[in-house]
């Protein structure tokens, strides 16, 4: 097999797609990030850059048509996915393929296939387009439940409401937190999980589905603050989340990687949503292996080898978050964090701020889970975002 040059078109140029051009640009290959904002993180180190509303389909068709692109990578939720399909129909390869990216942007059509055409066990759901069909979902569902759009990324719009007098803040949360152009909540039972984890599952061109050891995560207001790996669960539970990623992904097709979630509970795993891209929790992977998850997911469109992944230890990831908004702002007490023994900063650098808004990640390696954890988050605090 010769290595040739590839022109790689990322749909989306946040932190997530910003590692993955890094690891791309490592193995040779052109890189051209995409967003609607100038200055996108992806952007600062790809070959060249696009500004556009990717919602926009003529505006997406222009750009490819104008770059050319080998491998079109979607990396958010706010893509116009029935243009996707007409790329692949041209003959660009869309990753993992455009039907898997459609379906797995939208919550209400990763949740139909794995629930009723899979047959896979998720927690109950319903779906609402407006305020009283939102009341009726809940009466069925019932209290407390979880309301959260169908397409949205980190959280946004997504609350847990414990009675009736909730519903109407929780609609308006949703609705002001959606992406796309679809108004549209999904209401799913409230899950008593004892942890949950992301579950890397890679789908390669010429080799077997593989899995990174599994990550635990804490989320709060619907987004990660922190992760680590390995996760500690039962063989049993491990390896019924395996068959379950593998069954979703093997009918979603194509190559890459997907970031599987599960809820898991005593004596079941419980298949949350699922991600056809690196996942945000995901970036822990930069210290606790050989190869992350975006030389995961890039060895796996090029259709490259991945014989092994070798682990150096309990790992975790802390994020640092912005309190404020702003378009000039300032980052103190990086000098402070990394005075700790097997840790590393990862700063975004995106162009403004806003309050809650992932600004970096602290990563560290550690000779056991707790301690990688404690480390992570007391690194993590001392980092300020200041106006």
């Amino acid at each position: 097999m010769i290595l040739q040059q590839k022109k790689i078109m990322i749909l989306g140029s946040g932190e997530l797609a910003k590692e993955f051009a890094i690891a791309a640009q490592r193995l040779g290959q052109y890189v051209i990030a995409v967003d609607n904002y100038p200055e996108a993180p992806g952007m600062q180190v790809a070959h060249t850059h696009e500004v556009i509303n990717m919602l926009d389909g003529k505006a997406l068709e222009k750009i490819v048509s104008h770059h050319k692109p080998d491998i079109i990578v979607p990396e958010v939720e706010s893509i116009r996915t029935t243009q996707l399909q007409k790329f692949e129909d041209q003959g660009y390869f869309v990753v993992p393929t455009a039907h898997a990216t459609h379906l797995t942007m939208n919550r209400d059509a990763i949740r139909d296939m794995a629930a009723t055409k899979l047959g896979v066990k998720t927690a109950s759901f319903a779906y609402a387009n407006n305020y009283e069909e939102l009341q009726e979902a809940c009466q069925k569902i019932g209290f407390p439940n979880v309301i959260k759009p169908v397409m949205s990324s980190s959280g946004k719009g997504q609350s847990i409401v414990k009675k009736r007098a909730q519903v109407q803040k929780a609609w308006d949360y949703a609705c002001k937190g959606m992406r796309g152009d679809t108004k549209k909540v999904i209401v799913e039972e409230f899950i008593n999980f004892d942890y949950e984890i992301t579950l890397l599952t890679v789908r390669q061109k010429n080799g077997k589905t593989i899995f990174v050891n599994p990550i635990g995560h804490r989320q709060e207001e619907g987004d990660y603050r922190e992760s680590w790996i390995p996760a500690r669960m039962t063989e049993s539970h491990l390896k019924k989340a395996k068959r379950i990623a593998k069954k979703v992904t093997d009918e979603l097709g194509g190559a890459g990687l997907f970031g599987v979630e599960f809820f898991v509970t005593k004596n079941d795993v419980i298949f949350s949503e699922l991600s056809p891209r690196p996942h945000d929790t995901g970036m822990v992977t930069l210290i606790s292996q050989d190869l992350s998850e975006f030389e995961l997911h890039l060895r796996a469109v090029l259709g490259l080898p991945i014989p092994k992944i070798n682990y150096y230890g309990p790992s975790a990831s802390a994020v640092v978050l912005a309190n404020h908004e702003s378009d000039r702002y300032e980052v103190k007490g990086v000098e402070k964090a990394l005075k700790f023994k097997n840790t590393q900063v990862r700063l975004f650098a995106k162009p403004t701020t806003r309050k809650n808004r992932r600004m970096g990640v602290v990563l560290s390696q550690q000779g056991s889970l707790k301690k990688a954890r404690e480390v992570a988050t007391k690194a993590a605090k001392l980092i300020k975002i200041k106006p």
